[in-house]
């Protein structure tokens, strides 16, 4: 089997798509726009606890600023983006520190709500496919500087 219809079939089925996808982002994008699917990337590297998963979330589907700040909004962030789109989306999941002993719990919390909004887009005859680039802890700050935040907050 090709490549290609590895990535199709894969984009087809949803949910999480193999690690081994990693390497074939650009070709994941370009098969997920001719399925007609959105795609969004999250970029998750600066987050340091579940409220900064959140906002990255949030922020890479642009998903109004009235966000909430629990578990439960995200599931209804990933919902009302799916019912905004014709046939689903895929969602980059850059840099998530899942390695970081401060956020194992948040990402998985984060890793069970993905799953679960997958399940809720294939009920609905759409598409959630998602790719979770794990990575292990954040770097420990330069001695006297504090941890580097989102440059782009207003």
């Amino acid at each position: 089997m090709s490549k290609k219809s590895d990535i199709e079939q894969a984009l087809l089925k949803g949910g999480e798509l193999p690690k081994a996808l990693l390497k074939q982002e650009e070709d994941l994008s370009k098969a997920a726009k001719v399925q007609g699917l959105a795609v969004f990337t999250a970029d998750c590297s600066k987050a340091r606890n579940l409220s900064a998963l959140l906002r990255a979330f949030a922020k890479a589907v642009d998903y109004p600023v009235f966000f909430g700040k629990d578990i439960d909004a995200l599931l209804d962030c990933l919902k009302e983006t799916l019912a905004e789109q014709k046939q689903g989306y895929l969602l980059l999941v850059h840099e998530i520190h899942s390695g970081d002993p401060d956020l194992k719990e948040d990402v998985n919390l984060v890793l069970e709500v993905l799953h679960e909004a997958a399940m809720y887009a294939q009920k609905a005859g759409k598409t959630i496919a998602y790719l979770v680039n794990h990575v292990g802890k954040h770097l420990p700050p330069e001695p006297g500087r504090g941890p580097q935040g989102y440059t782009d907050v207003e």
